[in-house]
């Protein structure tokens, strides 16, 4: 993936952001039990407060949230690395949920390491290694939630 400048790559990561907000707003519609629904609506929230990070980036007003944000490790447990791509349909079973949101929060980190790679100074470094941290968090809890539910059903 090539930009021809800063502009692009956060006029880019502002519509995956958006992308994933929708997705997990259309998904907390179709959901039938009130905790799934409340975490994806918890989630489209998370995903539409990085889409005003990278807002905010591109009017500069970024300098002080960036400063004081503590960066941490989040460990990859890998399980969306066993998952195939599958596509949203109302109807779909809580596991096949968690297992697009694991592909999608997997995609969006590997979309965020590829941008830190082509960031131009500090302040652009730090907000990508913020979304890394950001939708590895998301990437994590998902897996754990699948794997809980899983572990529930006898797999």
């Amino acid at each position: 993936m090539s930009f021809e400048n800063v502009d692009q790559i956060i006029d880019f990561a502002i519509e995956k952001e958006k992308e994933a907000a929708e997705f997990y707003e259309t998904a907390a519609k179709e959901a039938a039990m009130s905790g799934v629904k409340d975490m994806l609506k918890e989630f489209a929230e998370q995903e539409r407060s990085h889409q005003k990070m990278l807002e905010n980036m591109e009017s500069g007003d970024t300098e002080e949230k960036l400063k004081d944000y503590d960066l941490k490790w989040i460990k990859d447990i890998k399980r969306s690395d066993y998952m195939v791509d599958m596509t949203f349909k109302p109807g779909m079973a809580y596991n096949e949920i968690l297992a697009i949101g694991m592909k999608r929060e997997e995609k969006a980190l590997q979309l965020y390491n590829e941008l830190l790679g082509q960031a131009q100074n500090d302040k652009q470094k730090k907000m990508f290694q913020i979304l890394c941290q950001e939708e590895a968090k998301h990437k994590q809890f998902l897996e754990t939630k699948y794997d809980d539910f899983m572990a529930k059903m006898g797999d």
